[in-house]
């Protein structure tokens, strides 16, 4: 890819449906930086990201965030022996005791996007969460600013 960094931006057209860009522009308007073309450079690479997620290419940092009771029977052995046998993927964890019987855990995890994947689904799926959820970002190295 060269440097990124120094390669100067492209212009190109974009056509739209009249009410996809009013609530587009209204998008626009509520976040920052209130700029057409920042929002679609934004998009754009969160879709690359979540594609290589779905491919498995590349490697993703992200959060893998569980919900669960953990009065479920063999649960923490569960998803311990999970997080010891992907070790090489989590960078950390927090563990939140919400209530008597709930936790909340996150992973900070970076990997191949379909390791990352896979070990979201092994945790989420455990027996005993109630809610998982992979929500990944770029490590920046491949993506212009």
């Amino acid at each position: 890819m060269g440097n990124i960094q120094k390669e100067p931006s492209v212009r190109f057209t974009v056509s739209l449906h009249p009410v996809l860009l009013r609530r587009f522009d209204s998008l626009v308007r509520r976040t920052s930086p209130k700029n057409r073309s920042l929002e679609v450079a934004d998009m754009i690479r969160s879709r690359l990201i979540e594609e290589s997620v779905v491919l498995g290419r590349g490697e993703v940092m992200g959060t893998i965030t569980l919900l669960y009771d953990h009065h479920h029977h063999h649960i923490q052995e569960t998803l311990t022996d999970l997080q010891h046998h992907y070790r090489h993927l989590i960078i950390t964890t927090l563990h939140v005791h919400i209530d008597h019987r709930n936790c909340m855990e996150v992973l900070v995890v970076r990997g191949k996007g379909q390791d990352v994947k896979k070990l979201s689904n092994l945790l989420g799926k455990s027996k005993g969460v109630k809610n998982g959820k992979l929500t990944v970002t770029g490590t920046g190295k491949k993506l212009p600013p």
